[in-house]
């Protein structure tokens, strides 16, 4: 499951998903994206299931990049547990993500079959999603 190795701090504060993606949000590695179109928190859980469908997919063919990490600690208080006592313990990991942000990318299959391993991915992530091509200039 990814994760960070390690961190300055362990325990960060919620924050807010306002406004778009200004980084990330062109295809820059591969051929085709998966670009997301609502903010939300992904989990690496949740991306380690997308990659896998994304592979099953590809069937060894096909170069895949993954364009996001989960470094923020999500925490969590025990079931049952009175208010007060500070806050929990890191439970798992989240990436923030915002509007136009692209999070995989695929090079070396055509279009069809990157378009077939994005939909399969896209079932397996929180958001709604669009794949997107390559402009090249």
């Amino acid at each position: 499951m990814l994760m960070p190795s390690r961190v300055k701090y362990r325990k960060q504060q919620r924050g807010r998903m306002k406004g778009k993606a200004t980084s990330g949000n062109k295809v820059s590695f591969g051929q085709y994206g998966l670009k997301a179109l609502e903010p939300h928190w992904v989990t690496g859980r949740q991306i380690e299931a997308a990659r896998v469908a994304i592979n099953r997919n590809l069937k060894k063919g096909g170069k895949l990049w993954i364009r996001i990490f989960p470094d923020k600690p999500v925490t969590k208080k025990p079931a049952e547990t009175r208010m007060g006592k500070g806050k929990g313990a890191p439970e798992f990991w989240v990436v923030v993500i915002k509007p136009g942000r692209v999070l995989f990318e695929l090079d070396g299959v055509t279009e069809d079959i990157a378009r077939l391993a994005f939909k399969k991915a896209s079932g397996k992530l929180p958001i709604a999603v669009s794949f997107v091509k390559r402009f090249e200039i």
